[in-house]
């Protein structure tokens, strides 16, 4: 059942309202029956009806015994809430490999990445590359901007074993080396700062900079890097010219004036890469894994760049957007508004170069496409229910937890139970929304996502991609369509496939082109509609990097 509607308040719009609802014939049965068919049906999918294992942790509290209902307190039941139960295996390796396989290069100057050891002193500066006093968990729900950012919070957040800071793990990586390391993790201390940097550049060594973005109460809503580290990164820059920039983000940042700064010789964006942190960084840093991330998000210039904007504060009760941008958004908007961003959508850089070439179009023969037809039955509902509301107040051998959702009534007089104004209205409701006769199916319509004839596929595209440079990489190969029409985006993302190539060696890249890739919704036909306007197919490294493109016969 939905919870509650702001945190913590008890109230819903679910719960007793739910069963008043149905009552008065506002949802009707066969609506509440297919409500529970959707959330039982992944029950069932689980085991759920065979094996229905015990909670054995509580997500409020990392407190082994402690109230039973957390937010209510112990009045109200004490016992055991965490078994400490440990699931986690040899989980950190893979999250290691992800961490590093994840971090996108964006930019190398002169071949500055991979670091070869060699420099005569290290100096690693920012708040983000240090561990929290507090402990890796010492804020609650995350919710601080203390240390290295390796996970998110709120409802992001994950409680970390340990957790390995960049500073750890670089120091440990040059150390055992008997290089020289030193580190500064307060963005406060200037003055430090700025001398360990000008000996970095005395040294010719090399210095990271690590930029953290804070979030605020919800959702981040902004897009500059937080906790000074704008002024960090300008204080090494400024007497450092070997500065490595890594950045950990929830997503896009302002990063225009790094990109064009001569002595930030190499960015890295490493996103929230968890607990092995500090080894995934160090493990790119050094060379023991090759870059070969791009963007899931466009980076540009400034906020009003990505045209859209986000909804800061609710607008109402429940909130509304209308999304008057369409499907303009992110490189899609970007092109459509012809704004040049500093790093595009899909971009990422490699400490070995690629060449693409060979692209080949396929087109394959397959039945012509069919719309569904036909009606359905009513809709199905299962058991009856009880309209006396006396069946529906609360029980009387049940103890009502303060807070909790349930869905009994306080009284068997409907509009007394509602508690508010407005009962009876159902002005609301949209045309035949309450009518659960047979309709005619949409033509879209069909199994495990819509008509089967949408997913036949109408072309193979193949394109070369060649490791021209002297080590081993990964290449996501991206393939771009364009559906032709005014108001269509310049193109769009279809498919995009990594592989691993050595030095030297050609690989065929396949792609295929669903019928639905190349459609249009037709609000006339209620249908996928495959237009007269040309498709064209654009294959590269991004989405402003499409050296190949073929049109679709």
């Amino acid at each position: 059942m939905a919870g509650d509607i702001r945190f913590g308040d008890g109230l819903s719009y679910f719960g007793p309202n739910l069963t008043i609802a149905v009552l008065n014939g506002t949802v009707p049965q066969w609506r509440l029956d297919d409500m529970v068919v959707r959330i039982l049906a992944g029950w069932y999918l689980v085991g759920g009806d065979t094996e229905v294992p015990h909670p054995n942790f509580q997500s409020w509290t990392p407190d082994t015994f402690g109230p039973v209902h957390a937010h209510v307190g112990s009045t109200w039941g004490t016992g055991l809430v965490n078994q400490h139960v440990d699931v986690r295996r040899e989980h950190g390796r893979l999250i290691r490999e992800i961490g590093g396989a994840s971090t996108v290069l964006l930019k190398n100057t002169h071949g500055t990445l991979p670091l070869n050891n060699m420099a005569r002193l290290t100096a690693v500066f920012g708040e983000d590359a240090g561990s929290n006093p507090l402990g890796p968990n010492g804020c609650r729900n995350h919710a601080c901007d203390v240390g290295t950012l390796a996970v998110g919070w709120g409802s992001g957040q994950a409680s970390s074993p340990y957790l390995i800071s960049p500073d750890a793990a670089i120091q440990h990586e040059v150390v055992s080396r008997y290089g020289s390391y030193e580190s500064i993790t307060n963005n406060s201390a200037f003055t430090q700062i700025n001398a360990l940097a000008r000996r970095v550049r005395d040294n010719a060594g090399s210095g990271e900079g690590f930029a953290n973005v804070d979030g605020n109460l919800g959702d981040r809503k902004n897009l500059t890097l937080w906790q000074g580290a704008d002024a960090v990164i300008a204080n090494v820059s400024a007497t450092c010219n070997n500065t490595v920039l890594v950045i950990h983000s929830v997503g896009a940042v302002e990063i225009d004036q790094y990109k064009d700064n001569p002595n930030i010789t190499a960015i890295l964006w490493a996103g929230l890469p968890g607990e092995q942190s500090g080894y995934a960084i160090a493990d790119v840093l050094f060379g023991r894994v090759n870059p070969g991330a791009k963007l899931p998000f466009t980076m540009g210039r400034n906020r009003s760049d990505y045209g859209t904007d986000v909804l800061y504060t609710p607008n109402q009760e429940v909130p509304q957007y209308n999304f008057q941008e369409g499907v303009f958004i992110d490189y899609r908007g970007f092109d459509h508004r012809n704004v040049t961003p500093v790093y595009e959508f899909g971009f990422g850089l490699s400490y070995t170069t690629f060449e693409y070439s060979g692209l080949v179009v396929e087109k394959l023969n397959v039945a012509k496409y069919q719309p569904t037809t036909g009606f359905s039955g009513p809709a199905p509902t299962y058991g009856t229910i009880d309209n006396d509301t006396s069946a529906h107040t609360f029980p009387g051998n049940v103890t009502r937890i303060p807070l909790y959702v349930y869905p009994w009534l306080n009284s068997t007089i409907l509009n007394e139970s509602y508690g508010a104004t407005g009962f009876g209205d159902d002005s609301f409701i949209p045309e035949n929304a309450l009518n659960g006769t047979s309709f005619e199916h949409s033509p879209s319509s069909g199994p495990n996502g819509g008509n089967l004839y949408l997913w036949d596929i109408l072309y193979h595209v193949r394109v070369n991609v060649t490791n021209t440079g002297k080590v081993v990489g990964d290449e996501v190969a991206q393939l771009y369509v364009s559906l032709g029409g005014p108001f269509d985006p310049n193109i769009i993302l279809r498919g995009f496939e990594r592989v691993t190539i050595d030095p030297g060696q050609t690989v065929q890249v396949t792609f295929p082109l669903a019928r639905r890739d190349l459609s249009n919704w037709d609000t006339v036909k209620q249908d996928w509609v495959i237009t007269e306007h040309i498709k064209t197919v654009y294959a590269g490294s991004s989405s402003r990097d499409l050296p190949l493109n073929a049109v679709l016969e």
